[in-house]
């Protein structure tokens, strides 16, 4: 059997880094430093390394970092101030907040206090609303976008295609989805209750596989010819780091996928940063 193809995540966020630089000095030269907020509450492991990445990422383009660190039993009270604060600097343009927050936060909250303009991982409902929207300009999760950028990078053109999304979360499904949409693919999304999800997904061309639920997709979900975006981060019994979809049984069998880690993940960060710079491009204006 041929290999498929390996969407690596680190050529699509390197091509998207080589054009932050450029903007990021047109920004410096017109006396901007773009400036990312990082709002934090307790020390999960996945935030920290996703903090890790995204810090390297927008030091490596020239945007500043700036993180406001809640301790893990930190009050409403607290949190809200400290998104007040970030609201109300100009200096920052963006800011991203990891969720999910502590169980007794109010995440909905929270997120809807964040100003629109530097909502850069599209958390708030207005976000989400722009996307749905097709508003210009509107900034949409990061992932949705990554997902987005790992296809254009790798010319493949969901115009016209049968795409399944297995994944109905505000973060990627319902998101990628409408990405999908806006460029005129025929999207159909799946979640655990679909009837018949094997055959559904065998018959698209694009498959988004986003349900958190690791190497839950084997090989009998896949056939030639497909495309396939891994989403899901998940860890093992072993404690290694996985898919959704079970990598080794179907890595030979389609045409494209991405691996994990080393695919959608790393792409994520960049687009981070981009809508950071994004956003103090809009301010500049």
């Amino acid at each position: 059997p041929q290999m498929s193809k390996l969407l690596l995540g680190k050529p699509v966020a390197d091509a998207m880094t080589e054009d932050l630089v450029v903007r990021v000095e047109a920004l410096k030269a017109a006396g901007v430093q773009p400036v990312l907020a990082i709002v934090r509450v307790g020390e999960r492991p996945d935030d920290l390394s996703y903090e890790r990445g995204v810090t390297k990422r927008a030091q490596s383009v020239g945007v500043d970092v700036r993180p406001f660190v809640l301790a893990e039993d930190a009050s409403q009270q607290q949190l809200e101030a400290v998104i007040r604060q970030v609201n109300e600097d100009s200096s920052i343009h963006g800011c991203l907040m990891f969720r999910p927050l502590p169980a007794h936060l109010d995440e909905d909250a929270a997120c809807a206090l964040l100003a629109s303009e530097k909502d850069v991982d599209a958390i708030s409902p207005a976000a989400l609303a722009g996307v749905f929207a097709d508003l210009q300009g509107a900034f949409a999760p990061s992932t949705a976008v990554a997902c987005m950028k790992v296809l254009d990078h790798y010319d493949i053109d969901p115009a016209g295609k049968k795409v399944v999304v297995i994944g109905r979360s505000l973060v990627i499904g319902k998101p990628v989805a409408m990405l999908l949409l806006a460029r005129n693919a025929t999207v159909t999304i799946c979640h655990s209750r679909t009837r018949n999800l094997v055959e559904t997904v065998r018959e698209a061309e694009i498959v988004i596989c986003a349900t958190g639920r690791a190497r839950a997709y084997g090989a009998d979900f896949f056939r030639e010819g497909q495309t396939v975006v891994d989403v899901g981060i998940n860890v093992d019994a072993e404690g290694k780091l996985c898919g959704d979809v079970d990598f080794e049984s179907v890595e030979n069998l389609v045409d494209a996928i991405t691996p994990v880690p080393r695919g959608v993940g790393s792409v994520t960060s960049a687009v981070t940063v981009g809508h950071t710079v994004q956003a103090a491009e809009r301010a500049l204006v």
